[in-house]
């Protein structure tokens, strides 16, 4: 069958967004895999689904696969996309968009200037619900890797991130260190790594290799979670300015017990027909 899409980006993490309301197709891992292929398919760093919601409650079910295939929880870059998807595609006239995703319901608010402002739930730092293996919880856990002993930061935004502070992103050897933080035995379900240089308490730089894909140009997760690291590290203050290498989100946290709140921009790239 031929199956419609559309390639969208936020802040440069791309992806092919499938309307499965108006059109009908069971997607398999290998067709994922196909459609994320950057030389035989569309190319993209996550496949995104529009679903018919599970509960009266919400308006629909958004979900989210990796590169190679697997399904995964959470895409802060994916939801601002979804959101401008289905107002775009006239699937709904709505501003403020509630979402069923395998996490959790989250708020979508559609802004000006294609931005939309995503409120990502409260962070979670028990080590058995990231998943880490932790005999207690922390701000910060010694990481044993290649020898060396890191000093890292665990935090679930509704998919488990470990996040380093380092002197200088530019520095980072992401493709080395990267994979080895991914698949370390403290993370059961591996974990998306993220490298964190602190500019001022107002302003980071991160750098982030995301679990079943690779390092993307941005990581809406990402951003949330060390933006929330920092915080409870007293680097930071409850709005900062995330730089990723696809460019810039703004996240806010008011501390334990409230929900990180992601504003950031969406880009329509071009759409397409491609057989199944």
């Amino acid at each position: 069958m031929l199956l419609k899409f559309t390639k969208m980006h936020g802040a440069g993490n791309d992806f092919v967004v499938i309307d499965l309301i108006t059109q009908r197709c069971k997607l398999r891992p290998r067709d994922i895999r196909m459609l994320a292929d950057r030389h035989l398919g569309v190319g993209c760093d996550q496949v995104l689904l529009v679903e018919p919601p599970g509960s009266p409650d919400v308006d629909f079910r958004y979900r989210i696969f990796n590169a190679d295939g697997k399904e995964v929880e959470q895409c802060g870059n994916g939801a601002r996309c979804f959101a401008r998807f289905v107002r775009d595609k006239k699937l709904t006239h709505k501003r403020v968009i509630s979402v069923e995703t395998n996490c959790g319901v989250i708020q979508l608010r559609i802004r000006d200037n294609h931005q939309v402002e995503v409120d990502m739930g409260t962070p979670v730092f028990e080590p058995a619900r990231i998943p880490f293996k932790a005999q207690e919880e922390a701000d910060c856990y010694p990481l044993e890797v290649d020898g060396q002993t890191l000093e890292i930061g665990a935090v679930s935004m509704g998919n488990p991130h470990a996040v380093l502070r380092v002197d200088s992103v530019a520095d980072v050897d992401i493709e080395h260190l990267g994979p080895r933080i991914e698949t370390h035995e403290a993370f059961p379900k591996k974990v998306n790594a993220g490298f964190m240089q602190v500019v001022s308490p107002g302003e980071i730089r991160l750098r982030v290799f995301e679990r079943g894909v690779g390092e993307t140009l941005a990581c809406g997760t990402g951003a949330c979670a060390a933006v929330v690291y920092g915080l409870n590290r007293g680097w930071l203050r409850d709005t900062v300015t995330v730089n990723l290498p696809g460019g810039k989100l703004s996240i806010s946290w008011a501390g334990p017990g409230h929900s990180v709140k992601m504003i950031g921009p969406t880009a329509l790239v071009f759409e397409g027909s491609i057989k199944i």
